[in-house]
């Protein structure tokens, strides 16, 4: 069974289109970092990466922001390693005091945005001051948990497939790819 998989994840990858080249992506992240600089560079923030997705894209951008903050984790999913979303699962929720704080969620990608929306709404509700969003990636199509829904700070747009790459996975492969990549079909 794990050979079949690890063949089709291979597979998959030789077959992708690619979406946003490295390069791309590459300077996604430094658009990304300009604009959280100019935005936060005195406002002492708290920085969530939502796992496991928000892992990868938060150690990318992270080490070009040259400023005082702090960083933990959470993690709350829809989708596990399934192909489609399903009820919200909490596996680790903000453990820091938040009172005051501005916080900054990084999270790979602004698909239909219910995960990114519950996980705004628990630290509001544990008394952040402001919560603002960054996503590598900002799915377009119009079925968004609200509408005209945006994170704060998008690095690229892309087309409403099922992508994979900097931190977004297939069947939880690929999340280390350098660019983004859209299975051939979907």
């Amino acid at each position: 069974m794990q050979q079949n998989l690890l063949e089709e994840v291979r597979r998959i990858r030789l077959e992708a289109d690619c979406v946003a080249s490295p390069a791309a992506v590459e300077a996604a992240f430094d658009r990304l970092a300009e604009e959280i600089t100019q935005r936060l560079k005195n406002a002492n923030p708290l920085i969530y990466a939502v796992m496991n997705g928000g892992l990868i894209v938060a150690g990318r951008l992270l080490a070009k922001l040259d400023f005082p903050l702090e960083v933990d984790y959470l993690h709350a999913t829809r989708y596990g390693h399934a192909l489609s979303g399903c009820a919200l699962d909490w596996r680790a929720r903000p453990a820091r005091e938040l009172t005051g704080r501005t916080v900054l969620i990084i999270d790979d990608v602004l698909d239909e945005g219910y995960t990114l929306d519950a996980i705004c709404a628990c630290v509001r509700e544990l008394g952040a001051a402001e919560v603002l969003t960054a996503v590598l990636v900002h799915k377009l199509h119009d079925r968004k948990a609200r509408p005209g829904m945006r994170a704060d700070f998008t690095g690229l747009e892309a087309p409403d497939r099922f992508l994979f790459g900097c931190g977004m996975d297939y069947k939880g492969y690929w999340r280390n790819a350098p660019g983004i990549y859209a299975i051939k079909g979907r």
